[in-house]
């Protein structure tokens, strides 16, 4: 790994030119555009590689990533031209520590790897499709660069509230891209999702400036681990960044359902006063529900609430002892909001966000 890692790069072109001469039948299961997401698939089997040993994240991680495969088309009998060109760019760019012995270790990890991934995939097969197709039904534009999207699914999406799906579009085939649901599950079965379009974001400018009631979306399977704990009646410290309020909102609203008055904080973030583009929902939902309590906090220019940055402002209040803690934001505000919590006393096991494509890391891709 280390003598791998200053040359991944070239490591990770040559693997997938590689894998398309060789199979060039694989190239279809992939984006047009490469740019975003060559290094996903190469990163992802060096990651679980490194956690050979912890077969229980291992197997956790493994499973969610052959579930999540199967809506790219992915076959059991993908896997092993994967694995041959996978070797073939480790043997070629780590020549000094590569040897039968070496080449024995990582065919054995990766047959594992495949054969965790094959057996979720096939079990997931059973009960749920690979995708669903969502039809926009409402199309809010909540800032310039802002939108709720709210769609209705072709059959049932079985989710709880806190998790995430990915979203492809039909302008942009093949490339797919996370967002968390803004809403607990609903009777009428819709979905909604906050989306910020980003620079260069192909996916998030489409679905913010072209999308449109009618136009119809692709879904992976719901995801994702930041979901509430109904079996203790700790309170919920919530803090949540940008659109990162939005799956915040869900977890308020799946509190409520359960009807059980837990305390619930939010701590609701943005860089000015103008971007809490949802504070009036969640102002509502503070009126309605005693034990609610919001609170905006802006980092840059004037404002009613409070100033500075999220995890620093949280800091002043408390104690939090008997708080689960939720992150929802940008990747930097889950670092340091992580940091603060841990520095006042809340155990890890007690502060829940999500990870996209990493294994352990702290931050959502």
């Amino acid at each position: 790994m280390a003598e791998i890692e200053p040359v991944a790069d070239k490591a990770t072109s040559y693997f997938y030119a590689l894998l398309f001469i060789q199979h060039p039948d694989l190239r279809a299961l992939f984006p047009a555009a490469m740019d975003t997401q060559r290094d996903r698939l190469f990163r992802a089997l060096l990651t679980a590689a490194q956690h050979a040993d912890d077969s229980a994240t291992l197997t956790t991680y493994l499973s969610r990533l052959g579930r999540g495969h199967r809506k790219y088309g992915t076959l059991p009998e993908h896997y092993p031209a994967v694995g041959e060109c996978l070797i073939a760019a480790l043997s070629r760019f780590a020549p000094a520590t590569w040897n039968g012995h070496t080449e024995a270790a990582w065919v054995r990890v990766y047959t594992a790897i495949s054969q965790i991934m094959i057996d979720a995939a096939a079990e997931d097969e059973r009960h749920s499709p690979a995708w669903w197709q969502a039809e926009i039904v409402t199309h809010e534009l909540r800032t310039p660069d802002i939108a709720v999207v709210t769609v209705r699914p072709d059959q049932p999406y079985p989710f709880v509230a806190g998790q995430y799906t990915n979203l492809e579009t039909p302008w942009w085939p093949r490339v797919w891209r996370p967002y968390s649901f803004s809403a607990a599950p609903r009777p009428d079965g819709l979905l909604s999702f906050h989306v910020k379009a980003v620079p260069a974001g192909w996916v998030s400018g489409a679905l913010v400036h072209r999308a449109r009631p009618g136009d119809v979306l692709r879904l992976g399977p719901p995801t994702g681990s930041m979901i509430v704990d109904h079996s203790t009646d700790n309170g919920l410290l919530c803090l949540g960044g940008g659109t990162g309020i939005a799956p915040i909102k869900a977890l308020v609203e799946d509190v409520a359902e359960h009807g059980r008055c837990r305390p619930v904080e939010v701590f609701y973030g943005a860089r000015q006063a103008g971007d809490l583009y949802d504070i009036d929902t969640m102002l509502q939902l503070q009126r309605a529900h005693n034990w609610l309590s919001v609170r905006p906090v802006v980092s840059d220019g004037p404002t009613r609430g409070l100033s500075g940055q999220l995890p620093a402002i949280v800091r002043q209040y408390g104690p939090w002892t008997a708080y689960d803690a939720y992150l929802s934001g940008p990747p930097g505000m889950i670092r340091s909001g992580v940091d603060t919590l841990k520095g006042i006393g809340i155990p890890s096991h007690r502060i829940r966000h999500d990870t996209i494509d990493g294994l352990m890391a702290p931050t959502p891709g």
